[in-house]
Order: structure tokens, then sequence, then C-alpha cells
């Protein structure tokens, strides 16, 4: 099985999510709790991570014989990293089946990147 990781990309700007009543709310997790008992049963999933703001980020840089701390995301952009899964799956066309699921589930694309096999 190979690994592969499904991230979720959301909008910078906190305007453009929609704020969720607590039973939207109580939909929405029902609904992420059901896709990962499926992952388990699956033996697909690997690990899940939800990350906070780019606003709490930190990028690490060398500078000559120095590391440089900044304030902030590596990259500037309008989305940014919101949380990803990483899961096993046989090949790439499995691991598509399992993105379309959490799309069902959350309701926002998700981008499918395969890790590279150092195994061999």
């Amino acid at each position: 099985m190979n690994q592969y990781l499904l991230s979720l990309h959301t909008p910078r700007e906190p305007s453009h999510a929609p704020s969720m009543s607590a039973e939207e709310m109580e939909g929405f997790m029902g609904r992420i709790n059901a896709l990962e008992a499926d992952m388990r049963a699956h033996d697909a999933f690997v690990f899940t991570g939800g990350l906070q703001g780019p606003d709490a980020s930190r990028t690490v840089r060398a500078a000559h014989a120095d590391v440089v701390v900044t304030d902030g995301p590596f990259a500037e952009s309008k989305e940014y990293l919101a949380g990803f899964y990483v899961i096993e799956a046989d090949d790439m066309d499995d691991a598509l089946g399992w993105a379309a699921k959490v799309v069902e589930a959350i309701g926002a694309p998700i981008e499918v990147r395969p890790f590279f096999d150092t195994r061999s």
C-alpha cells in the first residue's frame, strides 16, 4: 500500500468561511466521525490533523551561518492548509475514492498527493 496526503485548503479570510449553527456543526462532526470510522474499517486511516490559521505559523530559514525565524507562513497566498489526512491506498484511484468521500463529508475541495515510497 502507498501513502497519500489528502489536504484541505481554505480561504485565508474568515469572512469566506460560513459559520455553522450548533446543529450544523453536530451534523458536520457526525459525517467526519463516520468517514474516519470507514477509513479505519478499511485500513486506510493513518493520521489526521487540523491546523491553526497561518497567523500561528513561523518560518525558519537558513541565513548564511545563522537561522532566522519569522512570523507567518512560508508562502503568502489567498488560501492556506487547514487540515489533512494521511491515508494508505492501493493506488491513486483508490486515494481519489477516499478524497471523494472527504469532499462529501466536508463540502470543500481536497488535494491528493502521493508520498515518495522510500521502503525499497
